[in-house]
């Protein structure tokens, strides 16, 4: 049977595929996510994010200076209804190595959790340990999962307003018994570009209806918050998330980050020139020594 070939790109896909690629790349080099050797575990949620991911790990891994091998594992939680076939048909059809974990979560969370409650947070917690102890028993060093810039901003509004705490999801993360460490290659990545190169790349998207069906989640909330506010100020989003790669701990208020009780003045060093005219004091019953005034008259 002959191939057919591949549908042409427009000038705006490869646009779109070469911005994700460049994106993805600068993630992994910025935070050393992937080295020599490494045997990266793609976490196949079976949503658009995960399969562009795989799909960009991929392309990658063809022309990284590296080598590392990516393996696809899809954890099936026996949701009524599930697809079971579209995966392993998928990953076939890629032809790369690939796994379908097996592991009832769906009865446990469903059966901890009442009816209307947010599910994500039992759902996530027996996912991820799921995921933690099978890459170590098929010895993968990294496990990448597709969160994007989008989630990240997001977690943090939702940490904030509802733990009150300032944290997110790290691009690069070392589990809490070490024995793990999980990347976000998308992190430099909007949703609203990976929801395009879905489109176009047709992935077998799977929605999730254990969690995915739950009207009001806050999440959900936050997400609109931030969708009119990326419409009203493009780039909003952006420059959310580039705060959290830039942070000032003397600048907020966490005693445990940083020491301000042993905060100390030191006037030893030489005074610093400031640029405007002296300051005149228009009234005052005590006496200045104006010895410490700055002459800036010759500046």
């Amino acid at each position: 049977m002959a191939v057919l070939d591949a549908p042409k790109l427009s000038t705006n896909q490869n646009k779109l595929i070469k911005k994700l690629r460049r994106n993805v790349g600068k993630a992994i080099f910025d935070y050393n996510m992937i080295e020599e050797g490494d045997v990266v575990m793609a976490a196949i949620s079976g949503g658009k994010d995960s399969f562009a991911m795989l799909d960009i790990l991929i392309a990658l891994q063809k022309s990284a200076p590296i080598d590392f091998k990516v393996v696809a594992v899809n954890l099936d939680q026996k949701q009524p209804g599930f697809p079971e076939h579209i995966l392993p048909a998928y990953f076939e059809s890629l032809d790369i190595p690939y796994y379908i974990v097996d592991k009832d979560t769906y009865s446990v969370v469903k059966a901890k959790i009442d009816e209307g409650k947010t599910t994500c947070g039992l759902c996530s917690r027996l996912r991820r340990g799921t995921l933690y102890s099978f890459a170590e028993s098929i010895g993968a060093t990294k496990i990448a999962l597709g969160h994007h810039m989008d989630d990240m901003v997001e977690t943090l509004f939702l940490n904030m307003f509802f733990g009150s705490k300032m944290k997110s999801m790290p691009p690069k993360l070392l589990s809490d018994d070490k024995r793990n460490v999980v990347i976000r290659p998308l992190a430099y990545c909007r949703e609203k570009d990976l929801i395009k190169f879905a489109n176009f790349k047709e992935f077998p998207i799977i929605p999730c209806n254990l969690c995915g069906s739950q009207e009001n989640l806050q999440r959900q909330n936050v997400k609109a918050m931030l969708t009119d506010w990326d419409a009203k100020t493009p780039g909003r989003v952006e420059a959310i998330f580039n705060s959290i790669k830039n942070v000032s701990l003397s600048q907020l208020a966490d005693t445990n980050l940083f020491d301000f009780q042993n905060l100390t003045i030191d006037r030893s060093t030489k005074k610093e020139e400031y640029e405007f005219e002296k300051e005149h004091v228009s009234s005052s019953n005590i006496n200045i020594d104006e010895s410490l005034y700055i002459n800036v008259t010759n500046l």
